[in-house]
């Protein structure tokens, strides 16, 4: 069923479809785990993570109220989203989605806030963002390849107010990027992108070249490329933790360079181990879902995605 359709099904067709995800959920869980108290907290979790979303305004009214946001409720950590999750839609209509399925963190991508706005431009946006009860905790992820995308990133991230960028300098321009860094004191977070990417296909990739700098020059580690790298996330996550910024988590169906995102508890990512190693190293920064499936109708497989990380964040209490 196509977004538009869901928009227009009305109360009762779309508390149809999150009662058709939960099942789902609910059914990949199980075939995984057979603790009953971890079933028990899983099905309580996944059913307020993902019900939520039939209580809030449509997409088509971006400024209508909505329900107090559930991310971080009784949850030790903060989810977000990735905005390139709202590829194909535009800044009003990111905004709705995120209200519909009840998160409050955000990273802004360029596609919704050109690097080159004006200051009023840039403004106008960001206060569309606080007036929806929206937190831009970062900008990202954004490349690189000179001095000058360097310096225009920067001053970007300043005026968007963050202090953290994720983003994918050249090789070259990383002493460069660390000197912005000390002048701007905003950090930054460098993304692996998988097996494709000639510079930081791994999350080692990005540890070696940080390493020995700025204390504010660290990573993103995007879960799903990483173990499409050959590298588990959650043994990432305990071996790069004091460089770790910044997450961000997916499902993929495959561990292998072919590996395509999927809805979360469908693929082979072991989330139960990722939440693991977070609570380990104590991490105390957002883990923002990039949903890659599905992208001109993502709200289904968000919410589910949403619900399923809920309810295995209670599963491992």
């Amino acid at each position: 069923m196509s977004l538009s359709r869901i928009i227009g099904a009305g109360t009762f067709g779309f508390n149809y479809i999150v009662v058709t995800l939960v099942l789902i959920i609910i059914h990949h869980f199980f075939l995984k785990n057979k603790t009953m108290s971890n079933r028990r907290k899983f099905i309580q979790q996944t059913i307020l993570g993902i019900s939520g979303t039939a209580l809030l305004p449509v997409i088509g009214n971006a400024n209508s109220s909505s329900v107090k946001s559930l991310s971080n409720t009784n949850a030790p950590l903060q989810i977000g989203m990735a905005g390139y999750s709202f590829t194909k839609f535009s800044l009003e209509q990111s905004i709705a989605m995120m209200k519909r399925i009840g998160l409050s963190n955000m990273s802004l991508k360029e596609i919704h806030l050109p690097l080159n706005s004006t200051d009023e431009q840039i403004s106008a946006a960001m206060a569309k963002y606080k007036a929806a009860g929206i937190n831009i905790y970062t900008v990202g992820v954004i490349y690189m390849k000179t001095k000058e995308a360097v310096d225009n990133t920067f001053a970007y991230a300043k005026k968007c107010g963050v202090n953290m960028i994720v983003g994918v300098p050249n090789y070259e321009l990383i002493e460069y990027a660390e000197q912005k860094v000390k002048e701007y004191d905003i950090r930054l977070a460098i993304h692996n992108h998988g097996p494709e990417d000639a510079l930081y296909p791994a999350p080692g990739d990005v540890y070696n070249r940080v390493k020995n700098l700025d204390a504010r020059m660290g990573m993103c580690i995007d879960i799903g490329h990483s173990l499409r790298a050959g590298t588990l996330p959650e043994k990432a996550i305990r071996d790069f933790k004091d460089r770790l910024f910044d997450l961000h988590i997916k499902d993929i169906n495959t561990a292998a360079k072919e590996g395509k995102g999927i809805e979360f508890g469908r693929g082979v990512i072991n989330f139960g181990a990722v939440i693991e190693s977070l609570r380990k190293v104590k991490y105390t920064g957002v883990c923002s879902i990039e949903y890659e499936k599905d992208m001109t109708d993502p709200l289904p497989g968000i919410a589910e995605s949403v619900g399923y990380f809920k309810g295995r964040m209670a599963a491992e209490d």
